[in-house]
């Protein structure tokens, strides 16, 4: 019986590559010259730091435009209140991995008001299909991309 797994997760390395690209463009931008702003990559979270809270925005849509370029989807980034001690403003950027219990329960319910014959199934962190055709695997897969939950999904573990 054909099945595949809906997952939600994030490269890190990836993560890793984006805020040193980021971190580059910082050094080479003419409005952050002379200006003590940085980025640091703490696994699994990155640490922006600049002088202002528009500085800080600045850096983080730069952040976005290095993720998207590495094929990370910026939908997994949660970004904390940003945090002003002296002359300093720091933000902190985490990255969501795994499908959330309540994300996952929307998906199964989403699946099965579709109509569609196949069974959903939660286990753990990741969402598990089951059909005995092929074509209903793959309707699955159109139905969870058009469908917005704000959270980036992939599909793996496709067995036939």
């Amino acid at each position: 019986m054909p099945s595949f797994d809906i997952v939600s997760e994030i490269d890190l390395e990836e993560v890793r590559n984006a805020v040193d690209n980021a971190n580059r463009e910082l050094s080479t931008r003419y409005d952050f010259r002379g200006v003590e702003a940085s980025f640091e990559w703490k696994s699994p979270a990155v640490s922006v730091k600049a002088e202002g809270d528009f500085q800080i925005k600045q850096m983080v849509d730069i952040l976005r435009g290095k993720l998207m370029k590495r094929e990370v989807d910026p939908k997994s980034m949660t970004l904390s209140n940003p945090e002003f001690s002296g002359k300093k403003c720091t933000q902190t950027v985490t990255f969501q991995e795994g499908i959330e219990q309540s994300v996952a329960k929307k998906l199964v319910k989403l699946i099965k008001d579709s109509k569609i014959k196949v069974q959903a199934a939660i286990q753990g962190e990741q969402v598990r299909i089951n059909g005995k055709k092929r074509d209903d695997l793959q309707a699955v897969m159109q139905l969870v991309r058009e469908c917005e939950l704000d959270t980036p999904f992939q599909f793996n573990n496709f067995r036939d």
